[in-house]
């Protein structure tokens, strides 16, 4: 039987969303402890007064800073005794370093779960997070004011892979699987973990219906979806076997628990360095991965080659240099030093809505940025006219050799 849980309607009833005033988050202003302007979530929180449990983060825009934590919301009736006058409803939260990191300005996200949970979001104003939450739960930003704006969740489209990256951040996994390729995959791996070139091979053998040439950016995400889905089951499997298996200890099951989660992060990245390297070779560009350039530092790629970027004779001008990351945020900056001789880098990444401070900095540093074709609509209309899709990055490179 196929399991999928792949729309954002299958988790979320509802959700509200409005910026932080001083009078909610400011322990100078105010010790309430309540967010304001509540009164729409009635129809998600229902009219009797209730206690959800609710995940908390906080989202900066330095790279992997995100704060978590777990606590209950209490959604209640303030005239709950008093019959003969109309309801105040009040949303009380605790105090926790999620809400100490807020500040006045910044998005508050509430979500309402199918299992009754509460997620709650608080995000830098304008920051890249800001941008993705808007974008997965089609917010437009000018409604967004000091009162909730509350909707209930109609999206029943399938989840692209964008949309299952951010909401993995949130801690949101989606359920998907299918018995074909569980049997495959059982069949040929067993219960342990193969190299990630031979992962990634295997996961194109299910999807190689593309014109790769001409349409890169479509095959490009449609494999790593695939790989993304086809690694979750074969985990499930590996983990499902260590913990029937038992842990010896407490170190145990930690230093287990962070293997999973490296393994996840460290994957993620080689896959998409595997299939870009696919899609060029599939294109006949030449290229050398992994090399040294100067001062002991590896671009991801560089065109045409290692050996052209060391010839003092080969002209400057032809050389590329193009950095992968899947994520980047802060660490975009990493690759500015990785080929000195190139003043005009280029980066892959697959992060969406990054923000418009960012991407100013990037121009200025002389840094073309180059995201799949699908992962346009995430930025505003200024910034999709500086950007590059991965089909006009290889004409790019092509022309050059």
């Amino acid at each position: 039987m196929s399991i999928k849980k792949g729309s954002l309607s299958d988790y979320f009833t509802g959700f509200g969303v409005k910026r932080l005033s001083a009078v909610e988050i400011n322990k100078k202003v105010s010790h309430q402890h309540e967010f304001q302007g509540v009164k729409a979530f009635r129809d998600l929180f229902g009219a009797k007064s209730k206690k959800f449990p609710a995940k908390t983060l906080y989202f900066s825009e330095i790279e992997d800073e995100i704060i978590e934590e777990e606590t209950t919301l209490t959604w209640y009736d303030a005239r709950e005794n008093q019959p003969d006058r109309s309801p105040e409803y009040r949303l009380y939260y605790k105090e926790s370093a999620v809400t100490q990191m807020g500040a006045e300005k910044d998005l508050l996200f509430v979500g309402k779960k199918h299992d009754g949970s509460v997620v709650v979001i608080i995000t830098v104003e304008k920051s890249t997070f800001e941008n993705q939450i808007l974008w997965l739960f089609d917010i437009d930003r000018s409604v967004i004011g000091d009162k909730f704006t509350v909707r209930k969740v109609e999206k029943t489209g399938r989840l692209g892979y964008v949309s299952k990256l951010i909401l993995d951040k949130i801690g949101i996994e989606i359920e998907e699987s299918d018995d074909t390729r569980l049997s495959k995959i059982e069949s040929k791996y067993g219960s342990t973990f193969p190299r990630t070139s031979e992962f990634s091979e295997f996961a194109r053998s299910f999807r190689l219906d593309f014109d790769i040439i001409n349409n890169p950016d479509e095959a490009l995400i449609t494999w790593l979806n695939e790989e993304e889905l086809l690694f979750r089951m074969l985990e499930k499997i590996i983990v499902a076997k260590k913990l029937e298996k038992g842990f010896t200890n407490v170190d145990d099951f930690i230093e287990f628990s962070l293997s999973v989660q490296n393994r996840r992060k460290s994957r993620a990245g080689y896959a998409l360095e595997n299939h870009l390297k696919f899609v060029f070779d599939q294109a006949k560009i030449r290229y050398d991965n992994n090399k040294i350039t100067e001062n002991k530092s590896r671009p991801d790629f560089i065109f045409p080659s290692i050996k052209d970027y060391h010839d003092g004779n080969f002209p400057v001008i032809n050389l590329t240099m193009l950095g992968v990351k899947t994520t980047c945020k802060d660490r975009w900056r990493q690759v500015l030093s990785e080929a000195d001789k190139i003043d005009k880098k280029h980066l892959f990444t697959l992060e969406p809505g990054i923000s418009e401070n960012q991407t100013a900095e990037m121009v200025e540093r002389a840094l073309q940025l180059v995201v799949p074709a699908s992962v346009f609509s995430t930025f505003s209309g200024k910034q999709q006219k500086w950007l590059m899709c991965l089909k006009e990055f290889m004409t790019f490179v092509k022309a050059k050799q």
